[in-house]
């Protein structure tokens, strides 16, 4: 073979290991974005109704951060003349054009207009010989603040404000003086008033930068992310990706998954269909998917709870009845133990699963009854292990925060795990043993759900009017939101304790009244 041959092979050989590698990658293309974006079990969309609740309980958080802004003393000369001007606080606020908005894609956007803030500050004045000391009242007029707040998730998982930019500006600034001195103060009032326009504008911004990125993070930090339902499981509300916002929604994608507490670090995969909230009447939405509840009935039986255990007086006494005539010819080969108490152990076999359609919820349990002897001081004598597939009607309503689960049975079967022919013995206690669900099992089994888990909202914010939905594959929750707890109340419960030296630095210093020190 001749070197150009030779070089043509190559060439072409490597043509097909690049057509190959190509084929290969476009193969695996919809694995990897399958695997970069995971599939939420909860989702919340919080819409433009339930953002001006938000704005109206905002306002008035506002408000109580513009009234506690600390201005620095002001103090000069002119000529003669020397002027403090001390203990600046503000009197009142008048936020009448105020506006909360989504700005696509990860943004809040809070715009104030033409508001007015009053203020009052002491004033003292030394000219020669004569001192002077009194109060001035002052507006600020035509007051712009304009703040966007970035959302996004924090490595813990945690929905926080990321970033704060932050413009404030005042129009005009008047003053009103009284005394002896007054018309002194008239002709100062340019350097007083300008003085104090600038000090309160450059205030404004930190004040609400830290309203944003220590107190309402504060706030933030009161949605569950990882914490435990009980003593048996826990559940992760960790956020997947930062949140999705459009013009009129605010969408968050929660993993939504339960763990058992003895395996904390056990991951369940995701098959479900993810949730798709395509509503906005209402002011939020909730969507589960079947995976939130297969994962919570996954945990439960991991943790090796799913068991019922009834024995002697437990027994209805109809049923024991009747189980013993059935099994009368094995009790009574075991004489002496003939009247031994029963106990009957129903145990699940597998985790249950969740089934979710527009027509309802529904879960399909696998188990196993064990009917055995106990008679005193010997071990227990096993009359008989049947199988149980149930099928049981799910309610899933919300009632505050807790997303509660009322089980009904639907459709009961037992058949016998050993031969057909038993299986034909065991139809006589189809209907008593159903009963024995219905009637025990299930109020026990209810008595558990009753807690419920809570849905990721803030401390102090509920659900009202709550409508619950059934799609394929999921469920939505649809609702009105309510303040239980303003978010003053809240942030001043959780809002951290300053240490001596930052307290002592905050504070204003009280002004001198000798006129020596001016």
């Amino acid at each position: 073979m001749s070197s150009g041959q030779s070089v043509l092979t190559l060439l072409s050989a490597s043509r097909y290991e690049m057509a190959a590698g190509s084929c290969l990658l476009l193969l695996l293309l919809p694995s990897l974005v399958i695997a970069l974006h995971s599939s939420p079990g909860c989702k919340i969309r919080i819409t433009s109704k339930g953002l001006d609740l938000v704005k109206q309980e905002g306002l008035r958080f506002v408000e109580q951060e513009l009234q506690n802004i600390t201005v620095s003393d002001l103090h000069g000369n002119e000529g003669q003349f020397q002027y403090n001007i001390s203990q600046v606080k503000v009197t009142d606020l008048q936020l009448a054009f105020a506006d909360l908005n989504f700005q696509p894609q990860q943004h809040l956007v809070f715009n104030i207009n033409n508001a007015s803030i009053s203020l009052r500050f002491r004033r003292q004045l030394l000219y020669w010989f004569f001192y002077d000391i009194g109060s001035i009242n002052a507006s600020a007029d035509g007051v712009h603040i304009y703040t966007v707040l970035q959302l996004a998730k924090d490595e813990a998982g945690r929905l926080k404000i990321s970033n704060m930019t932050c413009n404030a500006s005042i129009a005009r600034m008047h003053a009103g003086f009284s005394g002896t001195l007054r018309k002194v103060y008239e002709f100062l009032s340019t350097f007083i008033v300008t003085g104090m326009r600038f000090l309160l504008s450059q205030q404004i911004c930190p004040s609400l930068e830290h309203a944003s990125m220590v107190l309402l993070n504060s706030l933030l930090d009161t949605v569950p992310v990882r914490n435990y339902v009980d003593e048996h499981v826990g559940i992760d509300y960790s956020l997947l990706r930062d949140p999705s916002i459009s013009t009129d929604t605010l969408d968050l994608d929660f993993k939504g998954m339960f763990f058992p507490r003895v395996r904390e670090d056990q991951e369940l995969e995701n098959h479900a269909v993810e949730p798709v909230i395509k509503e906005t009447e209402r002011m939020v939405y909730v969507a589960f998917s079947e995976y939130f509840f297969d994962s919570a009935m996954h945990s439960y039986f991991q943790a090796g709870v799913l068991t019922i255990e009834l024995q002697g007086e437990k027994v209805p006494k109809d049923l024991e009845v009747l189980l013993r005539a059935t099994f009368f010819g094995t009790i009574f080969m075991l004489s002496p133990s003939v009247d031994a108490p029963l106990r009957l152990v129903l145990q699940v076999s597998a985790p249950p699963r969740c089934i979710i359609k527009p027509s309802g919820t529904s879960v399909s349990v696998s188990a196993f009854l064990n009917i055995s002897l106990v008679p005193p001081d010997r071990p227990p004598v096993q009359l008989s292990s049947m199988a149980m597939e149930t099928k049981l009607s799910a309610k899933v309503f919300l009632q505050g925060k807790a997303l509660r689960v009322q089980l009904d049975l639907r459709r009961f079967r037992i058949y016998s795990k050993q031969s057909a022919l038993e299986s034909l013995a065991l139809f006589s206690l189809q209907a008593p043993l159903k009963t024995l669900l219905q009637l025990t099992i299930m109020p026990i089994i209810n008595e558990r759900t009753k807690k419920g888990v809570q849905i990721p909202l803030p401390e102090g914010m509920d659900f009202t009017r709550e409508v619950v939905t059934n799609h394929a594959g999921f469920l939505t929750v649809g609702a009105d939101l309510h303040f239980s707890k303003g978010l003053r109340e809240v942030i001043e419960k959780y809002r951290p304790v300053p240490t001596a030296s930052a307290y002592s630095s905050s504070q204003p210093t009280e002004p001198s009244l000798d006129p020596s020190s001016l």
